[in-house]
């Protein structure tokens, strides 16, 4: 009986159970495998701005191998146009480049010696999750265009003669079937841009008609990226045949890095961040002859580092994180190509600068004494954490922190995409935790309880950490004491009501992070969570509304009177339907520091005292408000 129960159960596995994709399909039905998570455009790592990437990637390899000194951009509710003046693609594979998987040039080294892009995949997912894709070749007077609807091929014309100048322009439209209600924020965009200025010096692009350009390299990034006033000595800028290194050090607490292979922003860091730590740590300790803590060596600094790499080994397809263990087939390890290169390079320039030798080793002193000050209170700090962790329900984790078959079954590639899907929300109150508690994906995402409003701790030193017991428990939670290498969670939410308490709190919490671990926010893993204000609805549909004109356009397209619900808070809205708004679109605000912009300054604007600007400020704001109340009577 059991058996013949079994059988009603389970469906039959035979032939008709294998099923073959072709390629277009499979990126389709799984294109988070090809671009990381899909998102609306809102957070930087979303998959519209890896479609813009893929593309530029390949304008980028064809100027690093010596053709083309500039890039056309262009990005508007149209679509995307990328432009290069490279050598064009062989007027005979353009259809195939862009729509046969493991097809491409870049398996060839001798022709692509460098470059990012070595699977022949990048413009394949483009084209598959584009509702309408076009690629154009230039190519000795000749040229060929190809045009695609979500990858199926609708027009392969023939070759035509041309006077343009050689190159490759690709136009494509994101499918809003895949990225729902996307749109393109041209800071994020900038920012990409202004990343592959700097790796390419001498390069023009030019995107909406705007120039970017940058003539010095990483030394123009940590110029541009971090504040004048915060700088505590010059910025070392070395550069070697293959490698090029900018490090400063700065008044913030942690590290903060920006790292590079092949051009390619590698948000996750990887094997060339672990040796440059360790090379630069030893070459300070042979320097000062001094045995140094690493931690304080490190402290506080500022560093960007671009290495070239032949066919290096990325641990995700979306390549964030480097795991090539050498350079190149047969020669240096990276450990020792980095470390050797700092050994020479930055010991030649400690020795004939000695102000910044002198401020370097101030500044690790400084961080030296700032650690033993705190050994006690960290250690009472921790033993308290393992015993509130013990009896407390603040944190309910997610289960990939303690699933054994993530390590016994999957592979390394697959842990690390799941990796990047780690949340952790941070709320305020019993009844919104247990909301978002209950519709959470127990997989992935994570929940931390605030009790009541956090401690404003602006201006304070860092040793308030451990002696608030809500700023322990959630460093534990995220496991970030010792920095990042051990974040437990890549996407850290803070959700709280849209409410003048709620926003308090943001405020609060916002100035915890960019006051003591500001290289968390910087390496965009904190955001707020945007819930619904509204819910508008009639006996055949229900809509969300996240602002006052949503909530007209619903009622208009329902008409008639719809039932309207004002959300005062998390709290009230159900488990259920909470789960919609932390799913796949879920949506949220990435928190960005723009750059130039200080991070003490910005803090003592919102979080000191009650200064005459921001007196004027709320002035001028309530003003503005009462205007338009007078205008609604």
């Amino acid at each position: 009986m059991a058996k013949a129960e079994g059988k009603d159960l389970f469906a039959a596995y035979d032939e008709s159970s294998i099923i073959s994709l072709d390629w277009k399909e499979h990126i389709r039905l799984r294109p988070g495998m090809y671009i990381g998570k899909l998102g609306d455009g809102n957070s930087p790592d979303d998959g519209i701005y890896v479609l813009l990437k893929e593309t530029i990637d390949n304008a980028i390899d064809e100027y690093t191998m010596g053709f083309g000194k500039q890039i056309d951009i262009s990005v508007s509710e149209q679509g995307v146009t990328v432009r290069d003046y490279g050598r064009g693609i062989p007027l005979g594979k353009v259809v195939d480049v862009v729509s046969k998987i493991n097809t491409g040039a870049k398996y060839d080294s001798k022709v692509f010696q460098k470059s990012v892009g070595l699977n022949g995949v990048g413009t394949k997912a483009v084209n598959a999750l584009s509702s309408y894709f076009k690629v154009q070749s230039v190519r000795e007077g000749k040229t060929k265009i190809a045009e695609f609807e979500r990858g199926v091929l609708t027009n392969n014309s023939k070759e035509t003669k041309t006077d343009e100048v050689n190159g490759t322009i690709i136009t494509f439209i994101p499918d809003k079937q895949v990225f729902k209600n996307f749109r393109y924020l041209p800071e994020y965009m900038e920012k990409q841009i202004w990343n592959y200025c700097y790796l390419n010096a001498g390069l023009v692009i030019n995107f909406n008609n705007k120039k970017f350009q940058s003539k010095n390299g990483l030394l123009d990034l940590l110029n541009n990226n971090v504040n004048e006033e915060e700088i505590r000595y010059p910025i070392i800028h070395l550069k070697g045949e293959d490698i090029e290194i900018a490090v400063t050090h700065t008044n913030e607490y942690g590290e903060d890095y920006y790292t590079f292979v092949n051009g390619q922003h590698t948000t996750q860091n990887g094997t060339h961040l672990s040796a440059f730590r360790e090379g630069y740590v030893k070459t300070i300790r042979d320097f000062y002859k001094k045995d140094y803590d690493a931690s304080d060596v490190r402290s506080s600094i500022c560093a960007a580092i671009s290495v070239r790499v032949q066919e290096p080994v990325f641990e995700s397809q979306t390549k964030t994180k480097l795991g090539s263990q050498y350079v190149f087939e047969g020669g240096p390890s990276m450990k020792n190509f980095i470390g050797d290169f700092l050994l020479k390079a930055l010991d030649d320039y400690l020795h004939k600068n000695a102000s910044v030798a002198d401020a370097i080793k101030k500044r690790i002193e400084q961080s030296e004494r700032e650690r033993k000050d705190m050994a006690g209170i960290k250690k009472l700090a921790n033993e308290r954490a393992k015993k509130a962790n013990l009896h407390n329900r603040k944190l309910r984790d997610c289960r990939f922190h303690f699933n054994d078959e993530i390590t016994d079954r999957k592979s390394q590639s697959e842990i690390e995409e799941k990796k990047l899907k780690t949340t952790l929300f941070i709320t305020e109150g019993d009844s919104a935790s247990g909301s978002i508690t209950k519709s959470r994906d127990v997989e992935t995402q994570a929940v931390f309880s605030l009790r009541g409003k956090p401690l404003n701790c602006f201006g304070l030193k860092k040793r308030i950490v451990y002696e608030n017991e809500e700023f322990n428990l959630l460093q534990h939670a995220l496991n970030i004491e010792e920095g990042l290498d051990g974040l437990r969670y890549n996407n850290i939410v803070i959700a709280t009501d849209a409410d003048v308490d709620g926003m308090h709190i943001r405020l609060l919490m916002l100035t915890f992070f960019l006051q003591f671990f500001p290289d968390l926010v910087r390496g965009g893993h904190v955001y707020i969570l945007e819930t619904p204000l509204f819910r508008v609805r009639n006996k055949q549909e229900t809509i969300y509304c996240y602002d006052e004109e949503e909530k007209l356009s619903a009622i208009e397209k329902l008409k008639g009177k719809p039932e309207i619900t004002r959300f005062k808070g998390l709290g009230e809205i159900s488990p259920a339907e909470f789960g919609r708004f932390i799913g796949e679109d879920m949506r949220v605000q990435n928190i960005q520091i723009k750059k130039d912009v200080s991070i003490p300054n910005i803090l003592s604007y919102y979080m000191g005292k009650n200064t005459p600007e921001r007196q004027e400020f709320i002035i001028n704001s309530l003003r503005v408000e009462k205007d338009l109340v007078e205008e609604e009577v």
